[in-house]
């Protein structure tokens, strides 16, 4: 059935899902990145807030779209902070975005391959599987770690088909990150969707570049 998004489900096999702000609320990761961690910098090394917040942004760009950006060892090693007992610490704010349980219960109810794809660091997904039980919902999760790049690389999508056996031209992936969707798009993904409201405390976000959805009810129309 054709749907207002275009595109039929009887073309698509295989769904490959963003977890944070796809599925799970990235107000989690924002707070925790942006806010609470900038904080206990600031405590740590005797730092005004605006400075903390400067110096770990800087940090943070100078490894952007490298497996240390999101990998807990690494800053856990280099800020001396311990990042996976943070996010234990704040677990009780990791939650799914609303519609996603539906939505994943909808894709197995029409037999599609569900796979989880995340540049998310091992131990954080560990985490947060056990807090949602999103592993339920889906056949496969493949965090970057696994892959050896992080999704907005071009080298991460033929190793990503290579364990997960899918048709790019009969696959659906659905992300916030603009940029894996590009190299996504790139590699031959024949269903590319943007997840605009990434967070449940903020605005929507639309994508120029890709047709964007704001709730994943939208999916549910058929």
């Amino acid at each position: 059935m054709e749907l207002s998004n275009g595109f039929d489900w009887g073309q698509v096999d295989d769904v490959l899902l963003d977890m944070d702000g796809t599925l799970l609320d990235r107000h989690f990761d924002n707070f925790f990145f942006e806010e609470e961690l900038p904080r206990r910098y600031a405590k740590k090394h005797g730092l005004e807030p605006t400075e903390s917040r400067e110096k770990l942004f800087a940090l943070y760009r100078k490894v952007e779209g490298e497996l240390k950006w999101t990998d807990l060892h690494y800053w856990t090693k280099t800020l001396g902070i311990d990042l996976v007992a943070m996010t234990k610490e704040f677990d009780h704010m990791i939650g799914f975005l609303p519609h996603a349980e539906k939505f994943l219960r909808h894709l197995r109810a029409k037999g599609k391959r569900v796979h989880l794809v995340t540049n998310a660091h091992t131990a954080g997904v560990a985490i947060k599987v056990e807090k949602t039980g999103l592993d339920h919902y889906v056949h496969r999760i493949v965090d970057a770690f696994e892959v050896g790049y992080l999704k907005m690389r071009a080298e991460y999508w033929p190793v990503c088909q290579r364990l997960i056996g899918f048709e790019p031209k009969r696959t659906l992936y659905l992300d916030d990150d603009e940029s894996c969707l590009n190299a996504a798009q790139q590699y031959g993904i024949g269903y590319i969707f943007h997840s605009a409201k990434s967070s449940s405390q903020l605005p929507p976000q639309r994508s120029e570049r890709f047709r964007s959805i704001e709730s994943l009810e939208s999916f549910l129309e058929d």
